[in-house]
Formats: C-alpha cells, structure tokens, sequence
C-alpha cells in the first residue's frame, strides 16, 4: 500500500464551513474603486451556495476615504457557475474574468450610482444587464481543459 496517501471515511451529519474572501481590488476610472469578493453559504441541509459579490465605491470629495454606492450579491445559477465561482475563490481572477469586471460588469453597476432618479423599469432593465454580465463573469472562471 503506498505511503502517500491517507483515506478517512466521514460519518455523520453533512458540514458546511461559509467564508467570505476578498478576491479583487481594483481602480477602473479615476474616483472609482470595486472589490470582488466570493462568499460561500450554506443552506439548512448544509448545502454550499457560492456567491460572486461586486461592491462599487466613490472616493469621496474630500480626503481619500471612498463611499460604497452600490452593492451587488450574485448567486450560482447552476453548478456551472457554482463552479466559476469555487474556482475563482481558489486560483484567483482571472484574465477573462477581470476583463469582463472592468469593460462590462463596472459600466453596469455605476449606472445605478443614480438610482434614486431611475424608474423602477430602468432600474429592472440594469439589474437584468448586470445578472447577464455576473453570469458570464462565473463562467470564465470554469477551466474549459480538456
């Protein structure tokens, strides 16, 4: 039997360990900042849910200190993106994905900066945009190896 190798049996209830983990910061335009973040939940049944998170901040007008003016919270669609989103919390963003996060998702979620002025069509419209954009954004991150 090889010595490099260690099997261990589990029994007993299903565990699920949640985290949140800071991903990406990243500056796309002066005055602006994001960070992406992964949070992995659990349901009751201990099931994992993978969650890809876009905050978007606004340096503020004074000092160097930034506001958060939107809030983005992405849960796996599938097991694709579930798996995206696991892999982007071990290996990083990617290429793909950061550009994706830059020229499609960030343009998306600043619209809602102004919110308050948009109707609820408008901001229906956006909010669909910017789940389209998140979902692709997942999908990069499953390793397509063959």
């Amino acid at each position: 039997m090889s010595a490099n190798i260690s099997v261990v049996p589990i029994t007993g209830k299903k565990k699920c360990k949640p985290f949140v983990l800071n991903v990406m910061v990243f500056a796309p335009e002066p005055g602006y900042k994001f960070e992406v973040l992964v949070e992995k939940s659990c349901t009751k049944k201990a099931e994992t849910l993978w969650k890809l998170v876009f905050d978007l901040y606004k340096k503020k007008k004074t000092g160097n200190d930034f506001d958060q003016i939107v809030h983005v919270s992405y849960t796996q669609g599938d097991q694709v993106e579930a798996e995206g989103i696991r892999n982007t919390a071990i290996e990083g963003v990617n290429d793909e994905q950061s550009d994706k996060l830059v020229t499609r998702v960030h343009p998306r979620v600043k619209k809602l900066e102004n919110a308050k002025d948009m109707t609820p069509e408008e901001i229906e419209k956006a909010s669909v945009d910017i789940k389209k954009e998140m979902s692709a954004v997942t999908k990069s991150g499953v390793s397509l190896d063959l």
